[in-house]
């Protein structure tokens, strides 16, 4: 079994134009969330998916610089850009990890990819459907049959667009499960999708280098609470937004 982490990235943003290669504590934000994803012992590669437009060129130049693969799709339809990637990667297991999340935790990941085959006949875990963990350590997992049959079978545009909807509306066609912590973690916003987002990530990094854990986070904010405020107002845009 092969699995890739497939991460989705492109320069265009509405809310924070070309966050992901925007620079960081001596990286670009996405060699940031590339380093952060690379913790996971348990991963064969990691294949950044960006699209075809020229625009995002760029993004080409950088996974060759971070030393990872890349294909390029459709800038809409996603689920057809995640398709083509996880063939092209020989994936039989696919992680979906997004571009703005410059505080990813390979750790956590590496759990989730424990739990995903001690469940037989799992199709798809993931820790956002129920919230438990910080918004911006996102990761899903499924397997290359079920984004097949996605792929073959999703109509509406927001199934193309954001990938994995398909899987959890669909209940009766794929077995899904959540992947929880012990502790609920989900009032906090660590992604990058804002100015204000951008704000709490530079100060994070600031306060702690580029290596550092959730816990190091979580004892940061105790000693620091204002710097969660920076962002916490910010809403998190709709599905279909």
């Amino acid at each position: 079994m092969k699995t890739i982490a497939i991460i989705q990235a492109r320069v265009g943003s509405t809310r924070l134009p070309g966050k992901v290669l925007k620079h960081l504590a001596g990286d670009t934000v996405l060699g940031h969330v590339v380093r952060r994803v690379r913790l996971a012992k348990r991963l064969d590669g990691i294949c950044i998916a960006t699209t075809e437009s020229p625009a995002d060129e760029p993004i080409v130049a950088e996974a060759a610089r971070l030393g990872v693969s890349c294909w390029r799709g459709s800038e809409q339809d996603v689920l057809d850009r995640y398709f083509g990637a996880a063939q092209a990667s020989g994936a039989n297991v696919i992680v979906r990890v997004t571009s703005d999340c410059p505080l990813f935790d390979g750790a956590l990941l590496d759990e989730m990819l424990a739990a995903f085959p001690a469940i037989r006949g799992l199709d798809y875990l993931s820790n956002v459907q129920v919230r438990c963990y910080p918004r911006g350590l996102d990761a899903e997992i499924f397997t290359l049959a079920a984004l097949t049959r996605a792929h073959r079978e999703a109509t509406r545009q927001h199934e193309r667009e954001h990938v994995t909807p398909y899987f959890y509306q669909h209940p009766e066609l794929f077995r899904v499960n959540t992947f929880l912590g012990t502790e609920d973690l989900s009032a906090h916003r660590w992604t990058l999708d804002t100015p204000e987002d951008w704000q709490f990530v530079e100060a994070v990094y600031a306060a702690l280098g580029a290596d550092f854990t959730t816990a190091d986070v979580l004892k940061l904010l105790k000693a620091k609470p204002e710097l969660a405020t920076l962002n916490a107002h910010v809403e998190q845009k709709k599905l279909g937004a």
